[in-house]
C-alpha cells in the first residue's frame, strides 16, 4: 500500500501525466461549435435542441477516449504502486472537466429556449444520463484496449469503436426501442443509460486490475 506521506508525490504525478490538452482540446472544440450553432439559432429565431448538444458533446468523448492509456506500461508494472493508480486517476481528474463542458453546453441550449414558450421543457436527465453513458462506454473501450497488445494506440481505436458503439444504440432498431426517447419514455432511458454506465464501469475496473500477460511460474516438486 502506499505511504500517505506519498500521496501528493502520487497527485503530482497524475497531474503531470493527464493528458489536458487533448481534453480541454476536445471540450472546448464542441462547446465553440456549439456557441457558434446558438448564435446562428439566436438570430433565425429558432432554439436549439437536445441533439445539437449530443452532436457538441462527442468531441470530449472523442478526447476521454485517450484520458486512461499510461505511456510506459511495462515500468510502471514494476514500480510499487499499482498499475491502475494512473488510468483511474486520469479518469477521476477528468470528471470535473467533462461535467463543466455538459453544463455550459446544457446553459448554452437554454439560452436560445424563449421564456414564453409554450409547454414544458424536454427534461435534461435523459440527457445527462446518456451522455454519462456515452463516456463509459468510452473508458471502458480505452482500458480494454490498453490491456492488448494495440495498448500504444488506445485512443486512436477507442475513439472509433465507442463512436460506433454509439451510433450504434442511437439508430439500430432493437436498441433504439430502449436508449432513444422518443419511442422509450424519458424515465426508461434514464435508467438504461445508468445501466449501461454500471456495466461500463464494471468492466473498466476489470480491464484496470493486473494484466492478462503477467506470466506466472509454477514450482514442481521433483
Amino acid at each position: 500500500m502506499t505511504p500517505p506521506s506519498a500521496l501528493p508525490l502520487l497527485a503530482r504525478h497524475l497531474i503531470r501525466t493527464m493528458p489536458w490538452v487533448t481534453l480541454i482540446t476536445g471540450c472546448l472544440a464542441g462547446t465553440i461549435l456549439l456557441a457558434i450553432l446558438a448564435h446562428v439559432a439566436d438570430n433565425a429565431r429558432q432554439p436549439l435542441d437536445q441533439g445539437t448538444v449530443r452532436v457538441a458533446f462527442l468531441p470530449a468523448i472523442g478526447a476521454l477516449a485517450f484520458v486512461p492509456r499510461v505511456p510506459f506500461r511495462p515500468l510502471t508494472q514494476a514500480t510499487p504502486v499499482p498499475a491502475w493508480v494512473a488510468p483511474a486517476g486520469h479518469v477521476l481528474l477528468a470528471i470535473p472537466v467533462l461535467a463543466a463542458t455538459c453544463l455550459t453546453q446544457l446553459r448554452i441550449m437554454a439560452q436560445t429556449i424563449p421564456s414564453h414558450t409554450i409547454g414544458d421543457p424536454a427534461a435534461l436527465y435523459p440527457l445527462i444520463a446518456q451522455l454519462t453513458g456515452w463516456s463509459m462506454v468510452t473508458v471502458a473501450a480505452a482500458a480494454c484496449i490498453g490491456r492488448s497488445r494495440y495498448a500504444d494506440l488506445g485512443g486512436a481505436i477507442a475513439a472509433p469503436v465507442s463512436f460506433a458503439a454509439i451510433a450504434l444504440a442511437w439508430y439500430a432498431p432493437v436498441s433504439a426501442r430502449l436508449l432513444v426517447a422518443p419511442p422509450a419514455t424519458a424515465p426508461a432511458v434514464t435508467v438504461a443509460w445508468y445501466a449501461i454506465s454500471s456495466a461500463a464501469l464494471a468492466l473498466t475496473c476489470a480491464a484496470l486490475r493486473d494484466q492478462w500477460h503477467r506470466y506466472s511460474r509454477r514450482l514442481y516438486r521433483v
